[in-house]
């Protein structure tokens, strides 16, 4: 049986190239508005953040956001990001335990 290739993002705050399923995507539709894409496949505008609630914080202070996305991002939305990021974890261990 042929390996499956595995698809690789860059993260916009840390720069480092990690397997997509590790990383959480935000996108910025048309209308400008920014969101949490959970499945990947929502039209617009993409950014990778690596699911560590470090680098949001980093982000947050930088506006990493911003630049990536050319929009303006509000600092609730980097809390409702870390809230998911925390659930993310706690799924895959979850999982892993299993």
């Amino acid at each position: 049986m042929q390996k499956r290739k595995i698809p690789m993002r860059k993260c916009v705050v840390s720069g480092e190239m990690k397997p997509k399923k590790e990383m959480v995507r935000i996108v910025r539709n048309k209308e400008g508005e920014v969101s949490i894409d959970p499945t990947g496949k929502k039209n617009g505008r993409g950014a990778y953040v690596s699911l560590d609630t470090e680098l949001v914080k980093k982000a947050k202070k930088k506006k990493s956001l911003d630049q990536a996305l050319n929009a303006q991002v509000d600092d609730s939305f980097y809390d409702e990001l870390v809230d998911y990021i925390e659930y993310k974890q706690a799924r895959m261990e979850i999982e892993n335990e299993q």
